[in-house]
């Protein structure tokens, strides 16, 4: 596709609408309770409901006091015991149960066995999507992945839908959906159930294109240590609901602060897709800046000085602390990955992906394992090299497996099931590793001598999927070749010129080509499930605007190769995901 001249972007929807519309909502809930009230609230919905409704709006609804829960799988058997010991101490309340962002039947169920279910109310609060920043909308599903892949519980599928449908509602319709993954075909599926059984609006659409991907169609790419600087803020500080807490070794006192990370903030805004190694560079030049900038008050007279003050000191400080925080925040993360030994595993990762030296690769994981690093980027390994062979050999599976049990504990056994029923950690079965060319050769032996050619084979990994699909979509750069992370060339600078994340690749194929139409080998080896469908014909500027939907969460890698690749294409991503992931892989 040929590099299309920049123009002017089209202005991206105004999310803040999807925020309006909830909070009216929930106070419509919390007025049907008048007077004082008290709030419960899971542990998991306080982030979100602080960016949709504060402490200060929730006071002037008449909410006394807020208690968070943590108890999260027995909740509502807190809540019915509650409503019990009040009938016994013969206390009259009024009771309400809002379920977000849908109630489930089981509930309900629950509240009649327990014998209170005429003397409660229930209802829902229809918060689908949480605006994270102008181009990030989340779910804030944090349960999604292991639901829906691991547990094939498919209960967020209808949510995922309807989330979809109150984007078409709000921001008009879309002209083409495309996706991949049995998730994403049942996404699109209730999506249009919801679209059949209401109203239709027309208006003029804000985005057209929609791309739905199934999480397990890549699991590479969150394997993947990120080295974008937002990527690594969120694996060492934890992004939570587009904040992060900043401690007191980044914060250089004895508090911890609390930091919104998004468009507003000017400093992070130029630094969160670059990759890491720029970013000291980039700090530096800003703090001279900032120093020039403060320097033009000498010489001032007073009334140049009183326009300083009002209309740029403030901005100056502002812009001063964040960049204070962003360099210590940098400092950290250096620390930390110094004492890790980041490079080599940033080395082991690419030669997992390059198919070399797997033996020096499986050395290096064991070594990892026994000096007890890190039990995250040690799982993360493992199943690297699980997926890029297409499984391990038996030995190597066994003994790594124990080596794993023996540092971190024998508890992880249910983890290292849970990985296997995942497709993420599993063990070659006998006879997987035969080639064609070992079929050739056997036309030529006896069978005795074939059986000992099999052995032999055996003990090479198989030609993997991941193998086949990084040499059709060229995932993988040449060995060798120059890569300058300064003037990036393509998306693979957010894995440091090692890799192009196959979700990212796949989105930018299909959309070159308005389909799946020249992809039938690549989907063939993702297991199909791929769709593309005209909804409707959009002559607009909104054809620019693409709402990708992660299903089952995505990296913030994969976020800065999208933004790369709508600069470069001259379009611009919107990117959906039901939570962020950084893999869990201690399910």
């Amino acid at each position: 596709m040929a590099h299309t001249e920049w123009r002017d972007a089209p202005e991206l929807p105004d999310f803040s609408l999807l925020k309006r519309l909830a909070r009216d909502q929930l106070i419509f809930l919390l007025e049907q309770l008048p007077g004082k009230k008290d709030l419960f609230i899971d542990s998991d919905l306080m982030s979100p409901l602080d960016r949709i409704a504060n402490v200060t709006i929730l006071k002037q609804h008449e909410v006394d006091k807020l208690y968070k829960v943590e108890l999260k799988p027995i909740f509502v058997l807190m809540f019915t015991d509650l409503v019990n010991a009040d009938k016994v101490a013969g206390r009259f309340r009024r009771y309400k149960i809002i379920f977000t962002p849908q109630k489930f039947y089981a509930c309900e169920t629950v509240l009649e066995e327990q014998g209170v279910y005429g003397d409660v109310t229930t209802d829902e609060w229809n918060f689908y999507i949480l605006p994270l920043d102008d181009d990030i909308l989340s779910l804030e599903l944090p349960e999604f992945f292991r639901d829906n892949f691991l547990e094939g519980d498919q209960r967020w599928v209808t949510t995922a839908g309807s989330a979809l449908h109150l984007l078409q509602s709000v921001y008009g319709s879309f002209s083409k959906v495309y996706g991949i993954g049995r998730c994403a075909k049942m996404v699109y599926e209730s999506w249009r159930e919801l679209m059949e059984e209401g109203e239709q609006r027309t208006r003029q659409p804000e985005f057209a294109k929609v791309f739905l991907v199934d999480r397990d169609v890549d699991f590479v790419t969150p394997l993947c240590s990120q080295v974008v600087y937002e990527g690594l803020v969120d694996d060492l500080f934890r992004i939570k609901c587009g904040s992060v807490e900043f401690g007191p070794d980044v914060t250089s006192s004895d508090k911890s602060i609390k930091v919104m990370l998004n468009s507003q903030d000017k400093v992070f805004s130029e630094i969160r897709n670059e990759h890491f190694s720029n970013v000291f560079g980039f700090l530096s030049q800003k703090a001279k800046n900032l120093q020039t900038a403060y320097d033009k008050r000498r010489g001032m007279d007073i009334q140049q000085m009183k326009a300083f003050v009002s209309d740029e000191l403030k901005g100056l400080k502002q812009e001063h602390r964040l960049l204070s925080l962003h360099i210590g925040a940098s400092e950290s993360m250096m620390k930390k990955k110094t004492k890790q030994d980041f490079q080599e595993l940033l080395k082991t990762e690419h030669s997992l992906l390059e198919g070399f030296e797997i033996r020096e690769c499986i050395t290096y994981i064991e070594e990892h394992i026994n000096r007890q690093v890190s039990m995250i980027d040690s799982l993360r390994l493992l199943c690297l090299l699980s997926i890029t062979e297409n499984g391990l050999l038996s030995k190597d599976y066994r003994s790594l497996k124990a080596q794993y049990l023996q540092s971190y504990g024998i508890k992880h056994l249910l983890t290292f099931a849970n990985l296997r029923q995942l497709g993420l950690l599993e063990e070659q079965q006998a006879g997987e590793t035969l080639t064609v060319m070992e079929s050739k050769v056997g036309k030529l032996v006896n069978d005795k001598t074939v059986g000992k050619l099999t052995d032999a084979f055996s003990s090479l990994a198989k030609k993997s999927n991941f193998r086949a699909l990084s040499k059709r979509l060229a995932l993988v750069p040449k060995s060798g070749e120059e890569y300058d992370l300064r003037v990036p060339r393509d998306m693979a600078y957010v894995f440091s010129g090692a890799y192009i994340p196959l979700s990212c690749k796949l989105i930018e194929q299909v959309l070159e080509r308005d389909g799946w139409t020249g992809l039938e080998e690549v989907t063939r080896m993702l297991n199909g499930q791929e769709f593309a469908v005209t909804e409707a014909r959009n002559k607009t500027d909104a054809q620019r605007i693409v709402l990708v939907m992660f299903l089952g969460g995505c990296t913030f890698s994969e976020i800065s190769a999208l933004r790369f690749l709508g600069k470069e294409r001259d379009t611009y991503y919107v990117q959906q995901m039901e939570y962020m992931v950084n893999i869990k892989l201690s399910i």
